[in-house]
């Protein structure tokens, strides 16, 4: 059976993604580490911590890991996922609590234990991969897989221009993580809105569905529905989150993957927390990107059809 890690700033797109790996029969969680980005550290474990209640699938432990990025001050997205991350409709009150050990010494103890098995799924910043990456690189060489919802992919960016939230939170770690050599799988932001975002008849299906955690899916995803509607007018949640962890648990999902390099930028104050990608075109300059080699496998398009019904079957049933 297939052993994760799933790190984790939790916000409301998060907890779907959490529940869909906890409920699934064909892997582990070997354990659910927090990091800061969507809200501030404590809210992100205490969010988790209430997903997993909910969920009453594996209960796995949880480690709480890094409360700022490694250079920068924090920035959140709580105008995105409410003030508390999960739609400011008071859900969370959790009654499990986490671990003493630092998610980032969890993590290294974790692949040590478990040499060439442990998947990392990181659904937040970098930082406490950076973090575990700098503390013993050569453990860290054992990881068996890294998936990273980061990057914008081949599309625009959702924070500035070029940059998505994940990276732009802190890019330092992402760089760090880009140049591990550690495998990497990458599913960017482009993926994740569209026919991939659940619609009003896929909300009204959750909610009739008599499920507490196919309900608690939509609820905590109320301040973002909010924010969708308030910024073009679409009835959608998009769930950045969950499309990374169906790429995980649904290799059928992907129509398309790519080796590709990719480039953090963090000098350049505009272009901070873009990720260039350069998926092997042919370029003018042939000494420019061209002369990298790939170091990350970037998704290009997935089956969304399939991909919602696969994550409507599993928030839905038993």
């Amino acid at each position: 059976m297939r052993k994760i890690i799933i790190d984790t700033d939790t916000g409301s797109d998060d907890a779907v993604a959490l529940i869909m790996a906890l409920k699934s029969k064909d892997i582990k969680v070997e354990a659910v580490t927090t990091v800061c980005g969507n809200v501030p550290l404590d809210l992100a474990t205490k969010n988790a911590l209430m997903t997993i209640e909910i969920t009453n699938a594996q209960k796995p432990p949880l480690y709480i890991g890094a409360a700022s990025p490694l250079m920068r001050k924090l920035v959140t997205a709580v105008n995105v996922h409410g003030e508390d991350g999960m739609g400011d409709c008071n859900l969370i009150h959790p009654t499990l609590i986490s671990e003493k050990k630092h998610a980032v010494d969890a993590i290294i103890e974790i692949v040590e234990k478990n040499p060439g098995e442990i998947e990392i799924v990181a659904l937040g910043p970098a930082t406490n991969i950076a973090l575990a990456i700098l503390k013993s690189p050569e453990t860290m060489k054992k990881v068996k897989h890294i998936y990273s919802m980061g990057t914008s992919g081949f599309g625009p960016g959702n924070t500035t221009p070029v940059a998505e939230f994940n990276v732009y939170v802190d890019a330092e770690s992402y760089s760090i993580l880009l140049n591990s050599n550690i495998p990497l799988t990458i599913v960017g932001f482009d993926l994740c809105c569209k026919d991939a975002a659940l619609n009003r008849n896929d909300i009204e299906s959750l909610l009739s569905s008599e499920m507490k955690e196919a309900e608690f899916s939509v609820k905590c995803n109320q301040a973002l529905l909010e924010f969708n509607l308030k910024r073009n007018n679409e009835y959608i949640i998009d769930l950045p989150d969950a499309v990374a962890m169906g790429v995980v648990l649904w290799k059928e999902i992907v129509l398309e993957d790519k080796l590709c390099y990719c480039y953090t930028c963090t000098k350049e104050e505009a272009a901070y927390g873009q990720v260039i990608i350069n998926d092997g075109s042919k370029l003018a300059i042939s000494d420019g990107y061209a002369g990298n080699i790939p170091n990350a496998i970037v998704c290009k398009t997935i089956d969304t059809n399939l991909f919602k019904e696969k994550l409507l079957h599993i928030l839905t049933n038993r």
